[in-house]
């Protein structure tokens, strides 16, 4: 993300941090349906994306085309678009991230991170599920309607929401990063970060919390944890946090003595 991009983000944020836990289920819901209408729009989003734009010329836009959206959503919406992004792309991650944020504060007590990351692993070990998920050739109503009749009764409205936005658009990214990313935004709006703890069979869930404090006062933040069982490790445990990746899996450290044989 250009520095442009990283400074409207903030600024964002801030913007529904100022809104004092005024955001709703409709405020998140609004924000990415916005930012899907203006990924449908070139002359729309490069109007609004534009960096050299009037703001308050953005702003008469925004009040016009989203005239029906509630007013925290479009307050967020006109933030979002009067500051400057270094690419349209980013321009509309910004609103995505945001709409997700919304989303995350919005929830009371259910655990978004946790459903997310069911979803995906279930997609995951389904081809047929994943290709109707992130195929290019379905419509964006028969996707929106294939995620309502797969999480609508098992999931909070906040998951099915995400999810549906995502699958409707993707901008080019896999199912599996759609859902790491809105992980990682749903967790970070709570102060928290997601680690994926990979283990070749059950572990104690006294096990379990000693491993999570010991993670929480190396990375120095609370975690969510996923628990992964994996045989194919044979032993130990492999650690992913974002992009870093600890392995101390048995498997890990065979594979390491062949290549040192070799």
């Amino acid at each position: 993300m250009g520095s442009a991009s990283r400074e409207a983000l903030s600024v964002s944020r801030a913007a529904l941090a100022a809104l004092g836990g005024k955001a709703t289920l409709a405020t998140g819901e609004q924000l990415l349906a916005a930012g899907r209408v203006l990924g449908t729009s070139f002359q729309l989003r490069a109007a609004l994306a534009d960096p050299s734009g009037d703001p308050s010329d953005k702003l008469s836009v925004i009040n016009a085309v989203f005239a029906s959206v509630e007013q925290p959503a479009r307050e967020l919406l006109g933030v979002i678009a009067t500051n400057a992004w270094s690419t349209e792309d980013e321009f509309l991650a910004g609103i995505e991230e945001i709409g997700i944020r919304a989303l995350a504060e919005s929830a009371s007590s259910e655990n978004i991170e946790a459903e997310l990351f069911a979803f995906g692993a279930a997609v995951g070990s389904d081809a047929q599920l994943e290709l109707a998920v992130g195929s290019k050739l379905g419509s964006d109503e028969s996707k929106a309607a294939l995620i309502e009749r797969l999480l609508g009764s098992k999931a909070s409205k906040q998951t099915v929401a995400i999810v549906s936005h995502l699958v409707q658009q993707p901008r080019g990214r896999r199912i599996a990063e759609l859902l790491r990313f809105a992980t990682t935004v749903v967790a970070d709006e709570a102060g928290l970060a997601v680690a994926t703890v990979t283990t070749a069979s059950a572990i104690s869930p006294a096990q379990l919390t000693r491993l999570v404090s010991a993670l929480s006062v190396s990375y120095g933040r609370g975690l969510r944890i996923n628990h992964v069982i994996d045989p194919t490790l044979v032993g130990g445990v492999r650690v992913q946090l974002g992009d870093e990746i600890i392995d101390g899996s048995v498997a890990s450290r065979l594979n390491e003595l062949r290549l040192q044989l070799a």
